[in-house]
């Protein structure tokens, strides 16, 4: 102990010698019989800004890279993964706990949708419900040998991502966004509440960056000029990839068949993905 230690572990800090006071840890651990290796969360400042086509997008092009990867769509109010992989069929369990539902190639899914009814039922519930859910697709659903796991978290910064960052060991997030320069602002709380947290930012992904002729190849910017360079000098972030606005990309979602979507526009993020799994 310092000779001007005033014992009050409350003022000094983290690093401090004689600090006595206990850090706790809220992380829940995964079901026992789950084997994860790398969390990757996909947040957004604000809704609309494809968030979950990132994460779709993110999952299959790992998945073709040969590594098993899944999905925890904890978009509890809003879910859209299992419209976009075209799976109707309703997630399972034994007694050991909830199984996920497997995609046409091998992609692990859980979402509330698998568990209702009817997709189209509602999640009426308050912030604290929906946070145990999210917990219970860590805690309770069985994922095997899973590489990379995808978290497609609610917009915001609210229950959902406090929980899944306080609750879950998160290797890393991703942000997306898109040009506008309100969505920009926005993303800027996001980008902050993660470091808030101590929570690695992997980088940016835009979205709707822009609209490419496919007669004349002319890049049109339907939603004006970019400012996710600017955000990223801002933080120190890398800008992982720029998306377009690509009307087939639009077209397998609507009919479930993402899974064969063409294009590369994020083999850069995937390369950053599996250096991180090599280096684990």
């Amino acid at each position: 102990m310092g000779t001007m230690c005033n014992q009050n572990c409350g003022s000094c800090t983290d690093d401090c010698a004689a600090r006595t006071e206990r850090k706790v840890d809220f992380r829940e651990k995964p079901h026992e019989m789950s084997s994860i290796k790398k969390v990757i969360g996909i947040v957004s400042g604000k809704g609309g800004v494809g968030k979950s086509l990132v994460t779709s997008m993110l999952a299959v092009t790992m998945n073709r890279r040969g590594y098993h990867t899944a999905i925890m769509d904890a978009d509890i109010t809003g879910p859209s993964i299992p419209k976009a992989f075209g799976i109707k069929q309703k997630a399972t369990g034994n007694e050991f706990g909830l199984l996920p539902v497997r995609s046409r190639t091998g992609i692990d899914i859980m979402s509330v949708n698998l568990l209702l009814e009817n997709d189209t039922d509602p999640v009426v519930w308050r912030g604290p419900m929906i946070g145990n859910l999210v917990k219970q697709f860590w805690t309770n659903v069985i994922w095997s040998d899973v590489d990379f796991m995808f978290i497609d978290m609610p917009p915001g910064t609210g229950d959902v991502p406090l929980t899944v960052f306080q609750s879950i060991a998160v290797d890393g997030i991703i942000v997306v966004t898109s040009p506008q320069d309100l969505v920009s602002m926005i993303v800027s709380k996001a980008v902050r509440m993660a470091e808030m947290m101590n929570i690695p930012i992997i980088g940016l992904v835009e979205n709707m960056s822009y609209y490419k002729c496919p007669d004349c190849g002319t890049e049109h910017k339907i939603f004006g000029d970019s400012h996710i360079d600017e955000i990223a000098g801002m933080h120190n972030l890398k800008v992982l990839a720029r998306l377009p606005i690509n009307p087939e990309i639009s077209a397998v979602c609507d009919k479930g068949l993402i899974e064969l979507f063409e294009g590369d526009w994020l083999e850069p993020v995937a390369d950053i993905l599996e250096k991180s799994l090599d280096n684990k």
